[in-house]
């Protein structure tokens, strides 16, 4: 097995587990359930991940959940480890993932942009005036 397939194996290994345990085994209700782990990046030792956290909701949402995602770490490394069944675990680093966040918010402005685009402009308007006869105009 390549070193790269291995980092690639235990980063998806070390997301899904992370995963389970933030939606099944916490009970903190700062942890909003609208969280997700959007990635994991692995040391090139398998040592330290970096797990990636995204929060649908206001800022302050996601700085509560984070907050209670921080005081969960022990638990969660601790239940990482448990089941990797791995020699060294690699010790869990959180990282806030905004690019849900920011992939949403760009949808909201295409949308708002093409709902623009499809009103009809105040110039476009018929204003009731007959402009003459088309085919006989120039004669």
């Amino acid at each position: 097995m390549g070193r790269s397939h291995r980092i690639e194996k235990m980063a998806s290994n070390v997301r899904s587990i992370v995963s389970d345990v933030i939606h099944n085994e916490l009970n903190d209700p700062r942890v909003s359930p609208l969280t997700s782990v959007t990635r994991v990046q692995m040391s090139g030792d398998l040592q330290i991940a970096k797990v990636f956290v995204s929060v649908l909701g206001s800022d302050a949402e996601c700085r509560r959940t984070f907050a209670g995602l921080e005081h969960a770490i022990g638990h969660i490394q601790r239940v990482l480890a448990r089941r990797l069944q791995v020699r060294h675990c690699p010790q869990i680093r959180l990282r806030i993932d905004e690019s849900l966040k920011r992939s949403a918010d760009t949808i909201t402005i295409i949308d708002k942009l093409a709902s623009e685009q499809e009103a009809p402009l105040a110039t476009d308007h018929d204003d009731g005036q007959d402009d003459g006869d088309w085919e006989g105009a120039g004669q």
